[in-house]
């Protein structure tokens, strides 16, 4: 799967291709240099909440997101095809990390780093192997309205994964009690502080921007402050922990940071939890590899580039393997990060390396100044990006054009919510393909006249067409197959019943891409059964491809009537028979 736009210059066919240096790097525009140093810098300080937040969420200590954002950033830089596509820690793969692993270890313990890390490694492996045997049209297994239900009912997980942090509520049992304590202006400062990050959290996405809009204020710079503000709003929350002591009144906070990086760890999972992961880890590389593949082509699109599914899923795969070694945290195409990279003007990966390096710098520098950071603060940070996520506007739009789709979209969202993430992709993909036979098996099926004064056919009960009293023209709209061929005799029979003067069937084939065997046996059977009832069976608009292979069948020289290149041609030649 190859997206080619002309902008990037493909790679000359030489020796060069050999490069150990990937391609943009050395087709390199120098003009670009400062921008990309500049977005990289910018994605790094904004990022940070947002990193430490997703390590949270993932069961893990904050600090790991700091440190998946860094080796696995340059490694999907090198290897990947999208020029700006960002790679870190998500909400998508830290719920999931979370819904795998809670039920095998307790989060933060050292088995459960352990078995994250072991997650990351086999989900970047199967990555690396399906890019190495060219799998990327496996990301097409899940429908949009699959992979929309799916990120709604992680989304609506992941908020309620974080009531705890935020509202200082262990479970959601206690959500009585803390009502009452809210109406009652009795709240615990995690609490208080919880709710003052998520309303300025909200405030800042939802209105900020218009705000500053209707101010006056440039768009670029308007969006520019609204990215900004997430990381004000973490600090003067950090600054409150500080001056109000709240930590000794019970909020929670991230604790000691050990300065300097982890060095590399190499995590080979048991034979134990190879069983328990191996059937998350491949839910998590197809997740990864379709959202990351939609992302970048969508990216190519906008920006007249190219991408390579192939080489972004073994860029994905590379990041993963290398978190596992170095931070032990499953990695993706991040969203948010992605759509800051881009304002902030970043035209290469180089831009992803400059935040990759100034994230370590930071680690290695001020890692300390993250101890008093309130998880309330972190916690409202990852709600608003999960309400950002939930999507019912593509329900409405499924329900409104296809039931069948939103079917698809409700399962897999009431799958994720009540049963699980891995039950939910499973349901998801079973009602996609279920959708696919039914539509396959229930073809919609045309009889057809001519539009009067022309050549054109169009199906009898939307037009006023000419049609001739002994002929029935129907055209089948779906390849043939052993699925839908008894509702194309069931409708033949049907016509046959109501018109008992016809006498001859003309099957136009124009939406016939495919006749396996046993639609041509049976085409066999109704071209003899049509005979012994003195009906001729024609052929028109026959694909070529299907042509060539119906005359190597037995049906070719049993036909009892003729081959003809048009319907029109059908219609003159029985026009005249009729006569």
């Amino acid at each position: 799967m190859l997206l080619l736009l002309p902008r990037m210059p493909s790679p000359a066919p030489s020796s060069a291709c050999f490069s150990p240096l990937p391609a943009w790097l050395r087709a390199y525009a120098r003009p670009h240099l400062a921008d990309d140093i500049v977005a990289g810098l910018i994605v790094a300080v904004l990022a940070l909440p947002q990193s430490l937040a997703y390590a949270l969420l993932a069961g893990l200590p904050p600090q790991a997101g700091l440190y998946v954002s860094i080796l696995p950033a340059f490694a999907y830089a090198w290897v990947g095809s999208s020029m700006v596509q960002a790679v870190g820690p998500v909400a998508i793969t830290s719920i999931m990390t979370l819904t795998v692993l809670a039920p095998l270890a307790t989060p933060h313990s050292p088995e459960y780093v352990t078995l994250a890390a072991s997650l990351s490694l086999l989900t970047g492996a199967l990555l690396v192997l399906a890019a190495v045997l060219r799998l990327g049209f496996l990301a097409q297994l899940l429908s949009r309205p699959v992979t929309q239900g799916f990120l709604t009912g992680s989304a609506i997980l992941i908020v309620i994964s974080q009531v705890h942090h935020v509202f200082g509520v262990a479970r959601l049992s206690e959500l009585p009690d803390f009502l009452h304590h809210l109406l009652a202006g009795q709240l615990a400062p995690t609490a208080q502080l919880g709710i003052a990050c998520l309303l300025a959290m909200a405030l800042n996405r939802y209105v900020l921007g218009a705000l500053l809009a209707r101010l006056g204020l440039p768009q670029r710079a308007a969006a520019f402050a609204v990215r900004l503000m997430p990381l004000l709003i973490v600090g003067l929350a950090t600054l409150a922990v500080i001056r109000l002591q709240l930590a000794a009144q019970g909020v929670a906070i991230v604790g000691t940071i050990g300065s300097g990086l982890p060095a590399p760890h190499w995590v080979w999972p048991t034979d134990t939890a190879l069983g328990q992961l191996a059937l998350p880890a491949l839910i998590m590389a197809l997740v990864g590899m379709v959202q990351n593949i939609a992302m970048a082509q969508a990216l190519a699109i906008q920006r007249r580039e190219r991408v390579s599914a192939n080489r972004e899923i073994l860029g994905l795969g590379a990041a993963n393997v290398v978190a596992a070694v170095h931070g032990g945290m499953p990695v993706g195409g991040g969203v948010s990060r992605t759509a800051l990279n881009i304002s902030a003007g970043a035209h290469t990966p180089l831009a992803s390396m400059v935040t990759a390096a100034a994230m370590a710098a930071i680690v290695l520098a001020a890692a300390p100044a993250f101890a008093s950071l309130p998880l309330a603060a972190l916690g409202a940070t990852i709600m608003v990006a999960a309400f950002s996520m939930i999507d019912f506007q593509s329900l409405r739009n499924a329900w409104a054009y296809d039931r069948i789709d939103a079917a698809s979209w409700l399962g897999t969202a009431g799958g994720v919510l009540f049963l699980g993430l891995e039950a939910g992709i499973a349901i998801g993909i079973a009602l996609s393909l279920i959708a696919l036979i039914v539509r396959a098996s229930t073809p919609h099926i045309a009889r057809l006249g001519r539009l009067p004064g022309s050549e054109h056919f169009r199906n009898v009960e939307r037009h006023a067409v000419d049609t001739l009293p002994q002929v029935l023209f129907l055209r089948i709209d779906e390849s043939l197959f052993f699925g839908n061929l008894p509702a194309v005799e069931e409708r033949l029979a049907a016509e046959l019943a109501q018109a008992p003067q016809l006498r001859h069937v003309v099957l136009v084939m124009s939406a016939i891409n495919r006749v396996d065997t046993t639609a041509m046996e049976t085409l066999c059977d109704i071209n003899r059964n049509l005979g012994e009832q003195g009906i001729a069976l024609h052929l028109a608009e026959i694909k070529g491809p299907v042509q060539d292979r119906l005359k190597r069948s037995p049906l070719w020289p049993a036909l009892n009537g003729q081959v003809f290149l048009s319907a029109n041609e059908a219609f003159e030649a029985l026009l005249q028979v009729a006569d």
